[in-house]
């Protein structure tokens, strides 16, 4: 009966959300993915503060993302620049949109808490094959870190109001696939923001963004 309602959750989460059939993840190497047609520009800058940051569209279900998580939580500790992450969960992957939810309920407690869960569903995705594999998981991460998972994770919708706020605000972007990641900067003389396509150049991105934003001072 729990796996019928998981599964009558998700269909109409889904049906609800009107994700777009035609957006596609991107599974191949950091080289191949496409570079992005921006049609609004204006979330792609960094939060109020900061010179530089890194912003994602990810999809937490999304093999590349998980491929792409662990790179970008480097570069952002390394350089200690923040890492702007937005929910894109794509309409062919059973659970995604799901763990963006359970991801912002964690949210709640705290940003960092949210952040280490997305970490840690991207860690283990291979594992997580269904709805109900993906509450096991997150009732057990909450349980390691002293919480008790509600069974209704968000009763009122406003989380689920969040997740549908970022994607349509990647449909806005024109985002096609996921992961979609940009450096971004301001007050800067070069790029505003250039897109990663080829994650091997991240850290030389960044430098040159750091250069960039400090020669506009």
């Amino acid at each position: 009966m729990f796996r019928n309602h998981l599964i009558r959750t998700a269909i109409l989460a889904l049906a609800s959300f009107g994700l777009l059939a035609t957006t596609h993840a991107q599974f191949g190497g950091p080289a191949s993915s496409p570079t992005t047609q921006v049609h609004d520009p204006s979330v792609l800058k960094p939060p109020a503060g900061a010179r530089v940051a890194i912003i994602e569209f990810e999809d937490m279900e999304c093999p590349d993302c998980a491929r792409a998580n662990p790179l970008l939580r480097e570069a952002a500790t390394k350089y200690n620049i923040p890492w702007v992450r937005h929910d894109f969960p794509l309409a062919f992957h059973a659970w995604s949109f799901q763990a963006a939810v359970n991801a912002r309920w964690f949210d709640t407690k705290s940003k960092k808490l949210g952040d280490e869960y997305r970490d840690a569903v991207f860690a283990n995705q291979p594992s997580i094959t269904t709805l109900e594999v993906l509450r096991t998981f997150t009732e057990k991460f909450a349980t390691d870190h002293k919480l008790t998972l509600p069974f209704a994770v968000d009763p009122q919708g406003t989380l689920t109001a969040l997740v549908k706020a970022d994607y349509a605000l990647g449909q806005r972007v024109g985002i096609e696939h996921t992961p979609t990641i940009w450096v971004v900067t301001s007050q800067s003389k070069g790029a505003p923001f250039v897109e990663v396509v080829d994650r091997s150049k991240l850290f030389q991105l960044i430098d040159q963004a750091l250069a960039d934003t400090k020669a506009s001072k």
